[in-house]
Protein backbone atom coordinates (compact mmCIF):
# COMPACT_ATOMS: atom_id res chain seq x y z
CA UNK A 1 0.00 0.00 0.00
CA UNK A 2 2.51 2.21 0.72
CA UNK A 3 4.51 1.52 -2.48
CA UNK A 4 1.19 2.41 -4.69
CA UNK A 5 0.52 5.65 -2.34
CA UNK A 6 4.41 6.53 -3.59
CA UNK A 7 3.59 5.77 -7.43
CA UNK A 8 0.88 7.72 -7.84
CA UNK A 9 2.27 11.14 -6.67
CA UNK A 10 5.20 9.79 -9.31
CA UNK A 11 2.48 9.90 -11.48
CA UNK A 12 1.13 13.17 -11.00
CA UNK A 13 4.71 14.98 -11.44
CA UNK A 14 7.23 13.15 -13.97
CA UNK A 15 4.29 11.24 -16.02
CA UNK A 16 1.82 13.48 -15.79
CA UNK A 17 2.83 15.32 -19.20
CA UNK A 18 2.60 11.83 -21.03
CA UNK A 19 -1.46 11.74 -20.13
CA UNK A 20 -1.94 15.60 -21.62
CA UNK A 21 -0.10 14.06 -24.79
CA UNK A 22 -2.31 11.17 -25.17
CA UNK A 23 -5.71 13.49 -24.02
CA UNK A 24 -4.86 16.29 -26.68
CA UNK A 25 -4.89 13.43 -29.33
CA UNK A 26 -7.77 11.79 -28.01
CA UNK A 27 -9.73 15.00 -28.19
CA UNK A 28 -8.44 15.81 -31.92
CA UNK A 29 -9.48 12.83 -32.85
CA UNK A 30 -12.70 12.73 -31.46
CA UNK A 31 -13.16 16.54 -32.68
CA UNK A 32 -12.56 15.67 -36.07
CA UNK A 33 -15.26 12.32 -35.87
CA UNK A 34 -17.93 14.51 -34.77
CA UNK A 35 -16.93 17.34 -37.46
CA UNK A 36 -16.79 14.85 -39.85
CA UNK A 37 -20.33 13.41 -39.43
CA UNK A 38 -21.69 17.36 -39.00
CA UNK A 39 -20.20 18.04 -42.63
CA UNK A 40 -21.65 14.65 -43.43
CA UNK A 41 -25.69 15.82 -42.22
CA UNK A 42 -24.76 19.23 -43.73
CA UNK A 43 -24.22 17.82 -46.78
CA UNK A 44 -27.32 15.90 -46.90
CA UNK A 45 -29.57 19.05 -45.93
CA UNK A 46 -27.22 21.22 -48.78
CA UNK A 47 -28.52 18.53 -51.66
CA UNK A 48 -31.97 19.48 -51.11
CA UNK A 49 -30.93 23.44 -51.88
CA UNK A 50 -31.55 24.87 -55.43
CA UNK A 51 -28.02 26.29 -55.76
CA UNK A 52 -24.95 23.77 -55.66
CA UNK A 53 -22.40 26.47 -54.39
CA UNK A 54 -22.84 25.21 -50.86
CA UNK A 55 -22.41 21.95 -52.03
CA UNK A 56 -19.04 22.94 -53.70
CA UNK A 57 -17.51 24.89 -50.57
CA UNK A 58 -18.65 22.45 -47.94
CA UNK A 59 -16.90 19.41 -50.45
CA UNK A 60 -13.64 21.51 -50.80
CA UNK A 61 -13.41 21.84 -47.13
CA UNK A 62 -13.86 18.85 -45.99
CA UNK A 63 -10.78 16.98 -46.35
CA UNK A 64 -8.64 19.98 -45.84
CA UNK A 65 -10.82 21.01 -42.31
CA UNK A 66 -10.02 17.31 -41.04
CA UNK A 67 -5.73 17.81 -41.58
CA UNK A 68 -5.89 21.37 -40.14
CA UNK A 69 -7.52 19.99 -37.02
CA UNK A 70 -4.69 17.18 -36.69
CA UNK A 71 -2.03 20.03 -37.65
CA UNK A 72 -3.50 22.25 -34.42
CA UNK A 73 -3.55 19.10 -32.53
CA UNK A 74 -0.30 17.53 -32.97
CA UNK A 75 1.30 21.00 -32.78
CA UNK A 76 -0.11 21.22 -29.20
CA UNK A 77 0.78 17.73 -28.16
CA UNK A 78 4.48 18.92 -29.51
CA UNK A 79 4.69 21.81 -27.32
CA UNK A 80 4.02 19.71 -24.11
CA UNK A 81 6.66 17.46 -25.37
CA UNK A 82 8.91 20.20 -26.02
CA UNK A 83 8.22 21.69 -22.39
CA UNK A 84 9.02 18.46 -20.73
CA UNK A 85 12.01 17.02 -22.74
CA UNK A 86 13.38 20.57 -24.25
CA UNK A 87 13.84 18.51 -27.45
CA UNK A 88 15.75 20.74 -30.34
CA UNK A 89 13.38 18.30 -32.68
CA UNK A 90 9.78 19.59 -31.32
CA UNK A 91 10.86 23.44 -31.79
CA UNK A 92 9.54 23.82 -35.68
CA UNK A 93 6.39 22.08 -34.42
CA UNK A 94 4.81 25.69 -34.75
CA UNK A 95 6.85 26.39 -38.20
CA UNK A 96 5.20 22.73 -39.62
CA UNK A 97 1.79 23.85 -38.42
CA UNK A 98 2.05 27.25 -40.17
CA UNK A 99 2.88 25.39 -43.60
CA UNK A 100 0.56 22.57 -42.65
CA UNK A 101 -2.52 25.04 -42.42
CA UNK A 102 -1.51 26.90 -45.55
CA UNK A 103 -1.28 24.04 -47.66
CA UNK A 104 -4.64 22.96 -46.38
CA UNK A 105 -6.28 26.00 -47.13
CA UNK A 106 -4.62 26.19 -50.54
CA UNK A 107 -5.88 22.79 -51.02
CA UNK A 108 -9.53 24.00 -49.98
CA UNK A 109 -8.81 26.94 -52.90
CA UNK A 110 -8.16 24.89 -55.42
CA UNK A 111 -10.58 22.10 -54.92
CA UNK A 112 -13.31 24.90 -55.06
CA UNK A 113 -11.85 26.11 -58.01
CA UNK A 114 -12.26 22.56 -59.59
CA UNK A 115 -15.85 22.20 -58.57
CA UNK A 116 -16.83 25.62 -60.12
CA UNK A 117 -15.28 24.59 -63.14
CA UNK A 118 -17.09 20.99 -63.12
CA UNK A 119 -20.06 23.46 -62.20
CA UNK A 120 -19.60 25.79 -64.98
CA UNK A 121 -19.09 22.90 -67.69
CA UNK A 122 -21.97 20.62 -66.37
CA UNK A 123 -24.73 22.48 -65.77
CA UNK A 124 -24.28 26.67 -66.87
CA UNK A 125 -25.25 27.14 -70.51
CA UNK A 126 -23.71 30.41 -70.30
CA UNK A 127 -19.79 29.64 -70.23
CA UNK A 128 -18.17 27.58 -72.42
CA UNK A 129 -16.42 24.21 -71.08
CA UNK A 130 -13.31 25.37 -72.54
CA UNK A 131 -13.37 28.85 -71.55
CA UNK A 132 -14.31 27.31 -67.90
CA UNK A 133 -11.20 25.35 -68.11
CA UNK A 134 -8.73 27.85 -69.27
CA UNK A 135 -9.96 30.00 -66.53
CA UNK A 136 -9.95 27.58 -63.85
CA UNK A 137 -6.03 26.56 -65.13
CA UNK A 138 -4.61 29.79 -65.05
CA UNK A 139 -6.63 30.47 -61.47
CA UNK A 140 -5.13 27.26 -60.06
CA UNK A 141 -2.07 27.94 -61.26
CA UNK A 142 -1.70 31.50 -59.60
CA UNK A 143 -2.91 30.05 -56.33
CA UNK A 144 -0.09 27.62 -56.32
CA UNK A 145 2.59 30.08 -57.14
CA UNK A 146 1.03 32.35 -54.15
CA UNK A 147 1.05 29.86 -52.05
CA UNK A 148 4.45 28.76 -52.43
CA UNK A 149 5.66 32.06 -52.12
CA UNK A 150 4.02 32.66 -48.77
CA UNK A 151 5.50 29.09 -47.79
CA UNK A 152 8.66 30.72 -48.40
CA UNK A 153 8.20 33.88 -46.33
CA UNK A 154 6.98 31.46 -43.62
CA UNK A 155 9.95 29.34 -43.97
CA UNK A 156 12.18 32.62 -43.56
CA UNK A 157 12.81 32.71 -47.06
CA UNK A 158 13.24 36.72 -48.23
CA UNK A 159 10.28 36.59 -51.38
CA UNK A 160 12.13 40.14 -52.38
CA UNK A 161 15.35 37.97 -52.93
CA UNK A 162 13.33 34.80 -54.61
CA UNK A 163 11.19 37.36 -57.18
CA UNK A 164 14.75 38.74 -57.98
CA UNK A 165 16.26 35.39 -58.69
CA UNK A 166 12.47 34.32 -60.34
CA UNK A 167 12.96 37.41 -62.55
CA UNK A 168 16.62 36.97 -63.52
CA UNK A 169 15.70 33.45 -63.91
CA UNK A 170 12.48 33.98 -66.01
CA UNK A 171 14.40 35.92 -68.80
CA UNK A 172 16.99 33.27 -69.45
CA UNK A 173 14.14 30.65 -69.43
CA UNK A 174 11.72 32.54 -71.21
CA UNK A 175 14.54 33.06 -73.97
CA UNK A 176 15.75 29.15 -73.86
CA UNK A 177 11.76 28.57 -74.08
CA UNK A 178 9.83 31.27 -76.51
CA UNK A 179 8.48 28.19 -78.62
CA UNK A 180 7.23 26.50 -75.57
CA UNK A 181 5.84 30.18 -73.98
CA UNK A 182 4.59 31.28 -77.60
CA UNK A 183 2.46 27.52 -77.31
CA UNK A 184 1.59 27.96 -74.31
CA UNK A 185 0.11 31.62 -75.12
CA UNK A 186 -1.61 30.24 -78.23
CA UNK A 187 -3.47 27.48 -76.23
CA UNK A 188 -4.70 30.24 -74.16
CA UNK A 189 -5.81 32.09 -77.26
CA UNK A 190 -7.51 29.32 -78.64
CA UNK A 191 -9.38 28.61 -74.95
CA UNK A 192 -10.29 32.45 -74.78
CA UNK A 193 -11.67 33.18 -78.44
CA UNK A 194 -12.82 29.86 -79.12
CA UNK A 195 -12.63 29.44 -83.12
CA UNK A 196 -12.88 25.67 -82.55
CA UNK A 197 -13.72 23.10 -79.64
CA UNK A 198 -13.23 19.38 -79.37
CA UNK A 199 -15.39 17.58 -81.89
CA UNK A 200 -15.08 20.35 -84.76
CA UNK A 201 -14.13 19.23 -88.07
CA UNK A 202 -11.39 22.27 -89.25
CA UNK A 203 -9.29 23.02 -92.27
CA UNK A 204 -6.68 25.37 -92.61
CA UNK A 205 -6.14 26.92 -96.58
CA UNK A 206 -2.55 27.84 -95.83
CA UNK A 207 -1.50 24.48 -94.49
CA UNK A 208 -2.19 21.19 -94.86
CA UNK A 209 -3.92 20.59 -91.68
CA UNK A 210 -7.68 19.14 -92.13
CA UNK A 211 -9.47 16.38 -89.44
CA UNK A 212 -11.73 16.64 -86.65
CA UNK A 213 -9.92 18.16 -83.07
CA UNK A 214 -9.89 15.49 -80.32
CA UNK A 215 -7.32 17.21 -77.81
CA UNK A 216 -6.82 21.12 -76.99
CA UNK A 217 -3.96 20.86 -74.62
CA UNK A 218 -1.59 24.03 -73.80
CA UNK A 219 1.53 22.98 -75.71
CA UNK A 220 -0.07 21.35 -79.27
CA UNK A 221 -3.56 20.32 -80.48
CA UNK A 222 -4.43 17.30 -81.88
CA UNK A 223 -6.37 16.92 -84.85
CA UNK A 224 -7.09 13.32 -86.37
CA UNK A 225 -7.48 13.17 -89.88
CA UNK A 226 -9.81 11.57 -92.09
CA UNK A 227 -7.28 8.92 -92.54
CA UNK A 228 -7.90 8.35 -88.74
CA UNK A 229 -4.00 9.32 -88.41
CA UNK A 230 -3.48 12.09 -85.26
CA UNK A 231 -1.99 15.02 -86.60
CA UNK A 232 -0.08 16.99 -83.28
CA UNK A 233 0.19 20.99 -84.35
CA UNK A 234 1.64 23.41 -82.11
CA UNK A 235 -0.89 26.07 -80.60
CA UNK A 236 1.58 28.67 -81.70
CA UNK A 237 0.58 28.13 -85.89
CA UNK A 238 -2.87 29.03 -85.13
CA UNK A 239 -1.91 32.42 -84.38
CA UNK A 240 -0.63 32.82 -87.63
CA UNK A 241 -2.93 30.54 -90.12
CA UNK A 242 -6.41 31.48 -91.32
CA UNK A 243 -8.42 28.20 -89.69
CA UNK A 244 -11.98 27.42 -91.48
CA UNK A 245 -14.41 25.78 -89.13
CA UNK A 246 -17.26 23.93 -91.46
CA UNK A 247 -18.17 22.16 -87.91
CA UNK A 248 -20.42 25.56 -87.57
CA UNK A 249 -21.93 25.97 -91.22
CA UNK A 250 -25.78 26.72 -90.60
CA UNK A 251 -26.24 25.16 -94.19
CA UNK A 252 -24.66 23.78 -97.05
CA UNK A 253 -24.48 24.69 -100.15
CA UNK A 254 -25.26 22.91 -103.85
CA UNK A 255 -23.65 25.06 -106.79
CA UNK A 256 -24.03 22.45 -109.81
CA UNK A 257 -24.17 23.88 -113.35
CA UNK A 258 -26.47 21.74 -115.75
CA UNK A 259 -26.06 22.06 -120.01
CA UNK A 260 -28.72 21.49 -122.58
CA UNK A 261 -28.34 20.62 -126.12
CA UNK A 262 -28.44 24.44 -128.24
CA UNK A 263 -31.81 22.29 -129.52
CA UNK A 264 -33.57 22.72 -126.51
CA UNK A 265 -32.72 26.46 -125.72
CA UNK A 266 -36.58 26.57 -126.10
CA UNK A 267 -37.35 24.67 -123.48
CA UNK A 268 -34.81 26.29 -121.02
CA UNK A 269 -37.37 29.23 -119.37
CA UNK A 270 -39.69 26.01 -118.40
CA UNK A 271 -37.26 24.14 -116.86
CA UNK A 272 -35.57 27.32 -114.96
CA UNK A 273 -39.10 27.18 -113.22
CA UNK A 274 -39.96 23.90 -112.69
CA UNK A 275 -36.29 23.04 -110.92
CA UNK A 276 -37.39 26.29 -108.77
CA UNK A 277 -40.59 25.24 -107.60
CA UNK A 278 -39.22 21.82 -107.03
CA UNK A 279 -36.49 23.08 -104.83
CA UNK A 280 -39.38 25.82 -102.79
CA UNK A 281 -41.34 22.19 -102.13
CA UNK A 282 -38.50 20.06 -101.14
CA UNK A 283 -38.30 19.71 -97.58
CA UNK A 284 -34.59 19.33 -97.35
CA UNK A 285 -33.98 22.80 -98.70
CA UNK A 286 -33.89 26.33 -97.15
CA UNK A 287 -36.11 28.55 -98.76
CA UNK A 288 -35.08 31.27 -96.15
CA UNK A 289 -31.86 31.08 -97.80
CA UNK A 290 -30.58 32.65 -101.23
CA UNK A 291 -32.30 30.38 -103.86
CA UNK A 292 -30.91 30.68 -107.76
CA UNK A 293 -31.78 29.02 -110.57
CA UNK A 294 -31.00 30.53 -113.78
CA UNK A 295 -30.04 30.45 -117.26
CA UNK A 296 -26.31 30.78 -117.09
CA UNK A 297 -23.70 30.70 -120.45
CA UNK A 298 -23.82 29.93 -123.99
CA UNK A 299 -21.25 27.39 -123.75
CA UNK A 300 -19.14 25.40 -126.60
CA UNK A 301 -21.60 22.37 -126.99
CA UNK A 302 -24.40 23.40 -124.64
CA UNK A 303 -26.32 25.95 -122.71
CA UNK A 304 -26.28 26.01 -119.18
CA UNK A 305 -28.37 27.11 -116.51
CA UNK A 306 -26.94 26.79 -112.58
CA UNK A 307 -28.47 25.33 -109.44
CA UNK A 308 -28.05 27.42 -106.10
CA UNK A 309 -28.97 26.85 -102.57
CA UNK A 310 -29.06 25.66 -99.46
CA UNK A 311 -29.66 22.11 -97.36
CA UNK A 312 -31.02 22.48 -93.85
CA UNK A 313 -28.39 19.92 -92.98
CA UNK A 314 -24.55 20.17 -92.39
CA UNK A 315 -23.86 16.61 -91.93
CA UNK A 316 -21.75 15.53 -94.82
CA UNK A 317 -23.23 12.22 -95.51
CA UNK A 318 -26.95 13.65 -95.47
CA UNK A 319 -25.94 16.45 -97.57
CA UNK A 320 -24.65 14.04 -99.97
CA UNK A 321 -27.78 12.13 -99.76
CA UNK A 322 -29.97 15.29 -100.40
CA UNK A 323 -28.05 16.88 -103.14
CA UNK A 324 -27.97 13.41 -105.16
CA UNK A 325 -31.74 13.73 -104.59
CA UNK A 326 -32.43 16.95 -105.75
CA UNK A 327 -30.01 16.25 -109.36
CA UNK A 328 -31.72 13.30 -109.87
CA UNK A 329 -34.92 15.26 -110.01
CA UNK A 330 -33.68 18.13 -111.88
CA UNK A 331 -32.85 15.07 -114.36
CA UNK A 332 -36.29 14.17 -114.46
CA UNK A 333 -37.32 17.54 -115.30
CA UNK A 334 -34.99 17.91 -118.30
CA UNK A 335 -36.68 14.48 -119.30
CA UNK A 336 -40.23 15.49 -118.50
CA UNK A 337 -39.88 18.69 -121.01
CA UNK A 338 -38.33 16.07 -123.98
CA UNK A 339 -34.96 17.97 -123.27
CA UNK A 340 -31.71 16.31 -123.00
CA UNK A 341 -28.13 16.84 -120.85
CA UNK A 342 -25.38 17.94 -123.24
CA UNK A 343 -22.73 16.45 -123.93
CA UNK A 344 -19.15 17.91 -125.77
CA UNK A 345 -20.41 17.17 -129.47
CA UNK A 346 -19.05 18.78 -132.90
CA UNK A 347 -20.49 19.76 -136.07
CA UNK A 348 -18.13 20.03 -139.59
CA UNK A 349 -19.39 22.41 -142.03
CA UNK A 350 -18.95 21.80 -145.84
CA UNK A 351 -18.15 24.76 -148.18
CA UNK A 352 -19.02 22.76 -151.43
CA UNK A 353 -22.03 20.40 -151.05
CA UNK A 354 -20.53 16.74 -151.78
CA UNK A 355 -22.77 14.51 -153.59
CA UNK A 356 -23.07 10.88 -152.90
CA UNK A 357 -23.91 8.54 -155.39
CA UNK A 358 -26.00 5.62 -153.80
CA UNK A 359 -25.53 3.14 -156.67
CA UNK A 360 -21.87 3.26 -155.78
CA UNK A 361 -21.48 5.77 -159.04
Amino acid sequence: MIELEQWIPDINGKWFWIFQVFAVVLLTAVANFFIKRFIVKVSLKLNRTKTRWDNITVEAMTRPLGWILWLIGLSFAADVIYLKTQSPIFTASDMIRDVGVLICIAWFVLAFIRGAEKEFSNYSNNVDAHTAEAISKLLRLTVIITSALVILQTLGFSISGVLAMGGIGGIAIGFAAKDLLANFFGGLIIYLDRPFTIGDWIRSPDRNIEGTVEVIGWRVTMIRNFESQPIYVPNSIFTNIVVENPSRMANRRIYETVGLRYSDLDSMGKIVKEVTAMLMAHEEIDANKTMIVNFNAFSDSSVDFFVYSFTKTTEWVKFHQIKQDVMLKVAQIIEANKAQIAFPTSSLHFENSIVIDQAGN
